[in-house]
């Protein structure tokens, strides 16, 4: 089993925003100060306070990027035109390129040159990992779009929030329907790094609990980014797998479901992917991944929350439906907006507070941003992918867990706020 660190940071909020502006005065941006974080709405002017979407458009993750980036702008401009919030928002943006170094470096100058103090963005977990540590020393809310359990688990910290539906939640809507439906005899392949490894240790550890039959039959691992997957497919063809679970995304699972459904593997046996149902990746694979299965985080037909009228808004802006991904940018930028709304400020010490333990409205209908660990209480479904009315393939939603039941205690999942 892979083993989890541990980092977390915890001060007042007087503390925190008293350094976090030594800290921005000391890297030259004092213009700043009245951007951010400097307005309660007793003034009756109109504060400006700038906000920061830092997504993959280039690296691995390149093709996913660009639609977090345009959920964020489509929430941005709805929270300009609302008269509801007595603040304005400027929305700066940045290129992670998939990369930790590059992400920092990207979160460094939104920080300390554009005054940002409200930041969202990544899908890598490697990459938000590495924006959670720069968001605890520098002392801003932070977003993460990255879905591995450590994010908000081991590696929690006080400045970060997460909207976007986490591997442990996944682990709960697909783990038990596979080992009681499709087969207990598994195989676990994943990718390299932390997003495949909190899909390997999170299934695993709910099908066990699940189903006394749950057999691990294999494990293999592949590099991020890799192009060629024919030896673990024969591999695991070769096997006594019924099953096998794929922790990966993007254009990693989607070469892999190409080659496999050449190979005939998806024919054999069920292959579940908890992202195989990502518009993005039903594109990249057409008929191919027709039979999967895959865990749900988000598709447009869902009618919850605000749905409808942000799946309107989002046609009307991009003439295409949204995906996941911005639904993550679309509500990761509207909570931060609500946070300020429920503070009367945004001063990002003050959100912090109102944020943590809030009830807010979603496109996933009312989540809490729970005390313990800053995940928000999203319901997640089981799924099949079937054929579609063109080249597109469907998603036929199999079985829902409800918001209260997809989540452990945050203790469980390794935080201690």
């Amino acid at each position: 089993m892979m083993t989890e660190h541990t980092d977390d940071s915890a001060d007042s909020s007087v503390q925190s925003d008293t350094s976090r502006r030594k800290f921005l005065a000391a890297a030259g941006a004092t213009s700043a100060f009245a951007l951010a974080g400097c307005g309660d709405g007793s003034s009756g002017g109109t504060d400006t306070v700038t906000v920061a979407s830092l997504n993959p458009i280039s690296g691995n993750y390149s093709s996913l990027g660009p639609s977090q980036v345009q959920g964020a702008r489509l929430a941005v401009d709805q929270i300009n035109g609302n008269d509801n919030y007595d603040f304005e928002f400027e929305l700066v943006e940045g290129d992670t390129e998939t990369e930790s170094g590059a992400a920092q470096a990207e979160a460094q100058r939104v920080v300390q040159q554009e005054g940002a103090e409200f930041v969202f963005g990544a899908i890598s977990s490697s990459v938000a990992l590495a924006l959670n540590d720069f968001a605890s020393s520098s002392e801003f809310v932070y977003f993460p779009g990255g879905a591995a359990v450590p994010v908000t688990g081991s590696s929690c910290n006080e400045w970060v929030f997460r909207f976007e539906t986490n591997t442990a939640q996944i682990a709960e809507a697909i783990s038990a329907y596979t080992v009681n439906n499709l087969g207990s005899n598994v195989w676990f392949h994943y990718a390299d790094y932390a997003y495949g490894e909190s899909v390997y240790n999170r299934v695993k550890s709910r099908m066990q609990d699940a189903d006394s039959d749950f057999n691990e039959v294999g494990v293999t691992t592949s590099e991020l980014g890799s192009s060629n997957y024919g030896s673990y497919i024969s591999q695991i063809s070769n096997s006594d797998a019924d099953t096998v679970v794929l922790g990966m995304t993007g254009g990693d699972e989607v070469n892999f479901t190409n080659q496999a459904a050449d190979q005939g593997l998806i024919d054999e046996m069920a292959v579940v992917g908890p992202t195989a149902t990502f518009q993005s990746i039903r594109a990249g694979t057409g008929a191919n991944s027709v039979g999967k299965y895959g865990g749900v985080r988000y598709v447009p037909s869902l009618e919850t929350g605000d749905n409808q009228q942000f799946v309107e808004s989002y046609m009307d802006a991009e003439g295409s439906t949204p995906d996941n991904f911005a639904r993550v940018g679309y509500d990761s930028i509207r909570l931060m907006a609500k946070g300020m709304n429920e503070a009367g400020s945004t001063n990002p010490g003050d959100v912090r507070d109102a944020l943590e333990g809030g009830t807010f409205q979603t496109v996933l209908g009312d989540i809490t941003l729970r005390e313990g660990d800053h995940q928000a209480t999203n319901p997640t479904w089981m799924a099949e992918i079937v054929e579609g009315d063109g080249d597109l393939p469907a998603v036929e939603l199999l079985e829902k867990v409800e918001s209260e039941d997809t989540l452990p205690p945050a203790s469980e999942l390794g935080c201690d706020l």
